[in-house]
């Protein structure tokens, strides 16, 4: 009986380990802290863009909303003076559409949008091996009314100049949308 109450106590201590093991941890100490690899292959924490108003964007080369970088980079122009940094997350994710290195990402990217915004390597925005920056973005508990899943392409996180996300928009909303410009306006002038 103790040989068995014995190895029912080892295998809930196993089971729990491995539930536990299984639970990604979300890094609730902000984006600052998150590091991540520019596409030349750099690393870099966040931080370096602390006091900057930033728009986080998955992307993919081979989307029917690729022809986003364009406007991108015209945010980026527009407002990149007053402290504002478009960082682009291309990923794989949704029907493999990032299947380019990070080198031909970054050719693409340059010859046909004039892309000047940081680029990182090609992260996993979704699934057990989420980057850490887009478990933090998607975090319902760091992030509440921001969090959840991403659903595709071009999701646009933006962040304020303390690091917190102020605002999400789908990949249907173009870079130049009414709504997401003003956003945009307001956290700079503050």
């Amino acid at each position: 009986m103790k040989l068995k109450a014995t190895m029912a106590i080892t295998t809930l201590a196993l089971l729990s380990g491995c539930v536990a093991e299984q639970k990604k941890e979300v890094p609730m100490t902000g984006i600052y802290n998150i590091e991540a690899q520019t596409i030349g292959g750099k690393t870099i924490k966040l931080e370096a863009y602390k006091d900057k108003v930033l728009l986080i964007v998955n992307t993919a080369s081979k989307c029917g909303f690729t022809s986003q970088y364009d406007g991108l980079q015209k945010l980026y122009e527009a407002y990149e003076g007053k402290g504002f940094v478009v960082l682009g997350f291309p990923s794989n994710d949704f029907l493999k559409q990032e299947p380019g290195s990070n080198e031909e990402i970054a050719s693409f990217c340059k010859l046909n949008y004039g892309v000047t915004f940081p680029l990182f390597q090609k992260v996993v925005v979704k699934g057990k091996d989420q980057h850490p920056l887009y478990r933090y973005l998607t975090s319902e508990e760091a992030n509440p009314g921001f969090g959840g899943k991403i659903s595709w392409n071009f999701n646009k996180f933006l962040i304020n100049r303390e690091g917190k996300v102020v605002g999400r928009f789908g990949s249907r909303t173009k870079p130049n949308d009414k709504k997401l410009v003003e956003a945009i306006k307001t956290e700079l002038a503050k």
